[in-house]
Order: structure tokens, then C-alpha cells, then sequence
């Protein structure tokens, strides 16, 4: 499931603020800066502080 665009644009992570990058094929919005990201569920991100997990980069 892919997500809209438009919603990329305006989702920010919610410990820095910044920026999100979506990994399509892991369903994950990911903060490099921090080294973390967030699980999409059915479509819908959970952008809750206590829900990120480690994240490494895909090889």
C-alpha cells in the first residue's frame, strides 16, 4: 500500500520536526538523522515517540 504523496509532504517526525523518507517496500517512515523510523499499520503511520524502532538502511 502505497501512501499519498500530499501526506509525505506535511508529516514531520514527531521528535525533531524534521522530515520523514517513506520506505515503500518496509511500510516505514524513516528518520535518518536519528537512525529510526515508524511503522505504517494498514496505511496509517504511527508517529508515536515510544513506537520508533532502531532503524538500519536496507542493502
Amino acid at each position: 500500500m502505497s501512501l499519498d504523496p500530499k501526506l509525505l509532504n506535511v508529516l514531520a517526525c514527531p521528535q525533531d520536526k524534521g522530515p520523514l523518507e517513506y520506505d515503500e517496500d518496509r511500510q516505514l517512515l524513516v528518520n535518518e538523522r536519528l537512525g529510526i523510523a515508524y511503522r505504517i499499520d494498514d496505511g496509517i503511520p504511527v508517529l508515536l515517540i515510544d513506537e520508533a524502532e532502531p532503524h538500519t538502511p536496507a542493502n
